[in-house]
């Protein structure tokens, strides 16, 4: 299980270890792996380690992000396309497939996928057949298919959101990620293993984590899990000169939520309409990190109007983002 440390597959917890044995045991074989659990706990991680612990290991591993596949070049990017196939196509390209050729093609949230590209998928996944654009011949490719998604899929099936005969293709081996708030001590056993790769990062000290900061890290409930605890420590270790680390240089706020400076509870409606914000800004946030600025990806991976979160996304300062997204 050492090996996972090289996958930043990292925890002693109980729930964790039956992660890592189902990793080992779903690398021995050669099926299609659904990958569930919330944002930020590790499903890209995990399915490295199915990929790299597998016979496919020498040969290509190509992470798909889904929500930020182009509607009108899903194919092309998929399949690759020959030369000439449309404006601007000079040159010829092997696609994302292609490019998996012997290895494993990763599709990360892939319930952000739309009707045409659920197709596309489905035709391929059953023969692992496929024409180029603008090309004539049939290919084949072997390769594995390992899919991860932060939704339900089978909800989004029983909604007609989600092709169930594609749902039955990808979902023959399934792994689940818990959320950091479920896995016990790993919470503190991920700090010291941040601290220490920040300390060789920049050449600084080692700094630990206070009493206090480690009580925070075991009752605070994560909603971005690992990907939200990482960035905190990584602000904590740069901002705050002390060699013990409490969270107080990045989260000065964090507790003065629903009250007023004065530390007197505020009225209720202006704790409401407080918490909303920091949940908006907080959510835009990630999802516009995620989509990587792209505001079309963005909407599709919050399931709303492109216009509705394009004002949103303005509202909280992604207003330059959003217009080179649209240019």
């Amino acid at each position: 299980m050492d090996d996972m440390v090289r996958f930043n597959l990292i925890g002693s917890s109980d729930a964790f270890c039956r992660v890592k044995e189902q990793i080992v045991k779903l690398a021995r074989v050669d099926a299609p792996v659904l990958i569930t659990g919330e944002s930020g706990t590790g499903k890209e991680l995990a399915a490295r380690a199915i990929h790299y612990f597998s016979q496919r290991g020498d040969h290509p591993f190509a992470p798909v992000n889904c929500a930020a596949l182009a509607e009108s070049l899903l194919e092309s990017e998929l399949f690759g396309h020959e030369r000439g196939a449309f404006t601007d196509a000079r040159n010829g390209t092997a696609g994302l497939v292609g490019e998996a050729a012997g290895g494993t093609l990763f599709l990360d949230e892939v319930d952000t996928l739309s009707a045409k590209a659920q197709a596309a998928l489905l035709r391929f996944l059953q023969d692992r057949t496929y024409r180029r654009v603008g090309g004539g011949g049939l290919r084949r490719v072997d390769l594995r298919v390992v899919v991860a998604c932060n939704g339900d899929l089978e909800a989004m099936a029983n909604a007609k959101l989600f092709r169930r005969d594609l749902l039955y293709r990808l979902n023959v081996l399934n792994l689940h990620m818990p959320p950091l708030r479920e896995r016990g001590e790993d919470g503190v056993e991920l700090a010291d293993v941040f601290l220490e790769r920040l300390a060789k990062q920049y050449c600084l000290p080692k700094k630990r984590m206070s009493p206090a900061g480690l009580q925070f890290i075991r009752r605070h409930d994560w909603p971005g899990n690992v990907r939200e605890m990482e960035n905190l420590i990584h602000r904590e270790f740069l901002m705050n000169d002390a060699d013990e680390l409490d969270f107080s240089a990045s989260l000065p706020a964090l507790s003065a939520t629903g009250r007023k400076s004065d530390g007197a509870p505020s009225d209720f409606r202006s704790a409401k309409v407080r918490a909303i914000a920091e949940f908006e800004q907080c959510y835009v946030s990630d999802v516009m990190s995620r989509a990587k600025g792209n505001l079309t990806a963005a909407a599709r991976l919050a399931r709303t109007d492109r216009s509705a979160f394009g004002k949103l996304a303005r509202k909280y300062g992604y207003a330059g983002k959003v217009q080179d997204a649209e240019s």
